[in-house]
């Protein structure tokens, strides 16, 4: 009989072609240049040391391949710190940016070490790479592999998510300081936690030679393989990386998924004022799309630079990236900042089929990830509904990616706002976007809806502010969007008047059980729940204090809403009526039965959706393929009564509606604890004519068992 020997432990640590290699009794140091003449390894004792322990060339005879520079060290291992430095034509009329004094990050570079210290010629000497062992005791961990349509997102920053001294973890503003908070995580209910950058960038941003205001969003990109520094407790070098894969392992054994916002799209480098820290450095032409001959850099990204993702080299790079993060930290996936970017040429060209694109989505290393675009640039370019289009229909590129729906969160706004002629529009983002998805092959959960992000107000203060207040990013007022389709309600700021503050509760419950009963995915931005506040900055990319961080005194003193979002939290796991896999139709489940989706007035009769009425009923059934979770509970009938006019009205129950036994899940309008009911137990409606105060919404859910006598 054949003995089965027991499975190894999943364990990634082969080879990049590039970086620094551990094997054999040293290590092994790889970097591509094309144009370079000669290069340097430089060989550093300690991470605040301004000039190098040994300098080794590399012999240009034996140590480069075709365009790869290669040399083996013997006698050193992890945590030797490092620079690149080389020589070739400094041109950059012709797009040339050699410097042979210039330090040099590894752009393949697994960690960083230290910070930018100025040298005595004026030129600023970035963080050292350092030299990593991937070996990690994962204790068996396994990516959880949750389907794309289970999903709840919860957008977060990891220092900001601890840093307030409101946390009381013992580790604030780090990975292991997540760790400590994990229990809070897990009882709000969501799925998936989708982090602000955490690849390296400089804690302050760079500015030619001058450091400027400090960066704390992350989206300014410094070696995409590096997990960043800034979050890790011990300053021991590649400490982070060990932190890291602490803290992911404790989020998989919570059942929470760990996506990363990724920044393919442009460097910390910068335009040709920037400095010269890597990429520049190596090969301009290559990672960089450039203009005028090579003197000027292509500016899609609105950072000064752009990648130049559909060039071979840059392809790959990016390819090795994502197997690496996902292989070696075992990430579940990835959003893209600026993804539209990916579709450009390397002239710039928006293209169908972009090679990176189409290979993300086919790459058979990343087949069990989720894969989430930022469909649009700061170049005008906007996909939402396109992005991975294919000339061929139901591919599997086109189901693959997943997309950041902005029309979604734009529509929401407008219609809970009170703007004319939004009512269809909003039915249409309720049932999952099918305007946008369908005709591409697509399904609901190709949409992640959102209504808040980092990028703008907090809902708090979406329901508060009609003016963007970001003075305190010292750019006078003119940063940050101009049309965030928000409303004050009279009074500019917090207010202590009884009525207004009661209509700010109900638009925040409103948005939040709107976004969870939409059939697509939500996503929420960190401390939404317990709302959080910027004080009306809606651009808060430089606010490492208080304005950002999340202040942990708001889980007590706004309780309530921290209960209304785990009741829908618990709701949506639960119900996969407002999940499902496929779009609605309209049309009869079973033989004689009703609908997937029925659409009323106010008064029960069918919609004129050219109205501008804002009152609606929504009646949804059972996905056809009902199933049930562990505790036997199935998908049930739900029916939505939403009131988003500035005056009281009675809704009529449809005909439809009055053979089922329902009860009430959420009135938004009511105080708690009777604004959600959990256990789906709220009370009965005893007729079938329901008051339903100005701007606000109830969901009934039908009850389980025989039905009832229609409502008198």
């Amino acid at each position: 009989m054949l003995m089965r020997h027991p499975h190894p432990e999943l364990q990634f640590t082969q080879f990049l072609p590039y970086g620094a290699m551990i094997h054999d009794g040293g290590v092994q140091f790889s970097v591509f240049s094309r144009s370079a003449t000669a290069m340097r390894l430089l060989l550093y004792n300690k991470v605040e040391d301004l000039e190098p322990a040994e300098i080794i060339e590399f012999n240009p005879e034996t140590d480069r391949w075709g365009d790869v520079w290669s040399m083996f060290v013997p006698g050193i291992s992890d945590a030797t710190l490092y620079h690149f430095q080389a020589d070739g034509p400094h041109a950059p009329h012709l797009g040339h940016w050699f410097d042979g004094e210039a330090r040099l990050i590894d752009p393949y570079s697994k960690a960083l070490a230290g910070e930018f210290q100025p040298s005595k010629d004026g030129t600023i000497r970035p963080p050292k790479s350092v030299v990593v062992d991937d070996h990690f005791d994962w204790e068996g961990d396994r990516h959880l592999r949750r389907d794309l349509s289970e999903s709840i997102i919860y957008e977060m920053h990891v220092g900001g998510f601890t840093r307030s001294s409101t946390s009381g973890v013992e580790h604030p503003g780090t990975y292991l300081g997540v760790i400590e908070k994990i229990p809070y995580l897990k009882s709000l209910g969501v799925t998936a936690v989708e982090l602000m950058p955490v690849h390296e960038f400089p804690i302050r941003g760079t500015n030619g030679q001058v450091l400027k205001r400090p960066n704390y969003w992350g989206y300014d990109p410094m070696a995409f393989f590096a997990p960043h520094r800034g979050y890790a407790v011990s300053s021991e070098p590649g400490a982070q990386v060990r932190e890291f894969k602490q803290m992911v392992k404790a989020l998989h054994r919570a059942g929470i998924e760990v996506i990363l916002d990724v920044v393919f799209n442009h460097t910390c480098e910068g335009n040709e004022l920037g400095p010269v820290l890597s990429f520049k450095g190596l090969e301009n032409r290559v990672y960089y799309m450039l203009g005028n001959g090579g003197s000027t850099y292509s500016n899609y990204s609105g950072c000064g630079n752009t990648i130049n993702g559909n060039h071979p080299i840059v392809r790959e790079m990016i390819f090795y990236c994502l197997r690496h993060w996902v292989h070696n930290f075992h990430i579940d996936g990835f959003r893209f900042d600026l993804a539209s970017i990916l579709n450009r040429d390397r002239r710039g060209d928006l293209i169908p089929n972009a090679p990176i694109v189409e290979a993300i989505a086919e790459d058979p290393m990343l087949a069990d990830t989720k894969i989430i675009a930022e469909a649009w640039d700061a170049a005008g370019a906007y996909q939402v509904g396109s992005f991975g289009d294919s000339r061929w229909h139901d591919t599997r590129e086109e189901r693959r990616w997943a997309e950041w729906n902005g029309r979604y969160r734009d529509d929401v706004r407008q219609f809970w706002r009170g703007d004319f002629g939004t009512l269809g529009a909003f039915a249409m983002r309720l049932s999952g976007s099918s305007d946008l998805y369908q005709l591409a092959g697509r399904t609901p959960y190709n949409s992640i809806n959102f209504i808040t992000s980092h990028d703008g107000f907090t809902l708090n203060d979406l329901v508060s502010y009609r003016h963007k207040h970001n003075e305190a990013n010292g750019e006078g007022n003119r940063d940050g969007d101009n049309n965030s389709y928000s409303a004050n309600y009279g009074v500019e700021g917090p207010t202590d008047e009884p009525e207004l503050a009661a209509l700010r509760s109900r638009q925040v419950k409103n948005m939040l059980a709107t976004l969870m009963l939409s059939q697509g995915v939500p996503m929420f931005v960190s401390g939404d729940e317990c709302r959080r506040t910027q004080r009306g900055n809606n651009n808060a990319y430089c606010q490492d204090n208080d304005i950002s961080w999340f202040d942990w005194s708001l889980v007590e003193k706004n309780a309530e809403f921290v209960r209304f979002f785990q009741g829908l939290t618990k709701f949506r796991r639960s119900q996969p009526t407002v999940r499902r896999k496929n779009f609605l139709s309209g049309k009869p489940i079973v033989e004689d039965g009703l609908p997937d989706v029925s659409w009323f007035n106010a008064l029960g009769v069918a919609v004129d959706w050219n109205g501008n009425d804002a009152a609606l009923t929504c009646l949804l059934m059972p996905p056809a393929d009902n199933s049930c979770d562990k505790n036997g509970d199935c998908g049930r009938e739900v029916l939505l009564l939403v009131n988003a006019t500035s005056n009281a009205r009675e809704f009529i129950l449809p005909a439809v509606a009055k053979g089922l036994r329902w009860r009430l899940f959420l009135d938004t309008a009511a105080e708690s604890p009777r604004d959600i009911y959990p256990d789906l137990d709220g009370p009965a409606p005893v007729t079938g004519a329901l008051a339903l105060m100005d701007r606000s919404l109830r969901c009934y859910v039908a009850e389980v068992g025989p039905k009832r006598p229609e409502l008198k």
